[in-house]
C-alpha cells in the first residue's frame, strides 16, 4: 500500500465527505480511480477496434435495419435448435 498526499478543491472535499466521511474518503477515492482506469481502458479498446467490421465483407453489419434483421434470425435459429 502506497500513501501519497492529494490537493482538491474543498467543495469536492466536502461533497466526499458527505457522502463517505472523513474515514471513507482513501477507499472512495481508490474506487473513483479504478472506475476512471477501467473507463479510460475501454475508451481505448473502442478506439483500437473502431471499423473492424468492414461493411463489404459483412454486409449484415452495414446498417442498424440490417443488423438488427440479422440478430433476430440468429436468434430465430437459436430457438429453433433449443426446441429440436
Amino acid at each position: 500500500m502506497t500513501r501519497t498526499h492529494v490537493i482538491m478543491s474543498d467543495e469536492l472535499m466536502q461533497a466526499i465527505d458527505s457522502r463517505v466521511g472523513q474515514r471513507g474518503r482513501s477507499r472512495f477515492l481508490e474506487e473513483a480511480a479504478r472506475e476512471k482506469l477501467d473507463r479510460l481502458a475501454l475508451e481505448d479498446s473502442l478506439r483500437n477496434t473502431s471499423g473492424v467490421l468492414d461493411k463489404e465483407a459483412n454486409p449484415m453489419w452495414a446498417t442498424r435495419d440490417s443488423t438488427r434483421e440479422w440478430v433476430k434470425s440468429a436468434r430465430r435459429s437459436e430457438s429453433d435448435s433449443a426446441a429440436s
